[in-house]
């Protein structure tokens, strides 16, 4: 794991953590630890006070970036192997999705994105290799995502082969949730202008059952997570005719 990870975690784990802290942990010098929070701050995932590092507010989606970030960058890289060079793809606001969109930009060239997500946008600002298109909306600034009939209206103007979507929730009776209504909307209207649907989520969203129904099982392409430890579940998404994809 990078050292920059390694940080990110510790900041998760203890929510507000002194510089000195984390060079002692990490076994580097304080000058050391601040280019790196440095760089963690630019990108929008911690946010800093004099002599300490911080996590941001909890439904901000650099705060849900950061948790499970090891987890959720596996599952990413996964996922980037289903992505071709030149391809035109949509993406959600999610936050395994976020890290999905820089492996994309790592990894393959001439790689466009239509997302409704401001975030996803800023957080790829870097780099120079991939085409981005913003769908227009009101904006949510705490998620950082446009929503609405304009998004609607935004997305209907494109067909794409693929979406990829985080989720917040899983029901056998129901399928897969979302968290706001509005947020959900928006996802199904980009549903509606892709051919396949494939969710992005780690293994603990299939032990909730979220507040908003958003796919039912069989509108879905593929699931990429980490390890589903219920097997049953696993046997009943490939019932379902969902490929599942474990991340290791």
């Amino acid at each position: 794991m990078k050292r920059k990870d390694q940080i990110l975690e510790l900041i998760v784990s203890e929510g507000k953590i002194s510089v000195v802290d984390l060079a002692n942990k990490m076994n580097v010098s304080q000058v050391t630890i601040r280019k790196d929070l440095d760089y963690l701050a630019a990108k929008g995932l911690i946010t800093r006070e004099y002599g300490y590092a911080l996590t941001l507010s909890n439904d901000d989606i650099s705060n849900r970036l950061i948790h499970n970030y090891s987890t959720k960058l596996k599952i990413a890289k996964l996922a980037a192997q289903a992505v071709s060079d030149g391809e035109i793809i949509m993406i959600e606001s999610g936050s395994t999705c976020a890290l999905l969109a820089e492996e994309l930009c790592k990894t393959k060239k001439n790689i466009k994105i239509i997302t409704n997500s401001i975030f996803i946008a800023n957080f790829l600002r870097e780099y120079k290799n991939v085409d981005i298109t913003i769908l227009g909306g009101e904006f949510q600034s705490v998620s950082q995502v446009n929503t609405g009939p304009i998004t609607r209206l935004c997305a209907e103007q494109y067909m794409v082969d693929k979406l990829f979507v985080g989720v917040d929730g899983f029901d056998e009776n129901y399928g897969f949730f979302g968290a706001d209504i509005l947020r959900t909307y928006a996802v199904k209207d980009m549903a509606n202008c892709a051919k396949k649907v494939i969710i992005l989520t780690i293994s603990d969203k299939f032990k909730e059952r979220g507040l908003v129904k958003l796919f039912k099982p069989e509108e879905v392409y593929a699931v990429y997570s980490d390890c589903l430890t219920c097997e049953n579940t696993i046997e009943f998404l490939k019932y379902k005719n969902v490929k599942v994809n474990i991340a290791k």
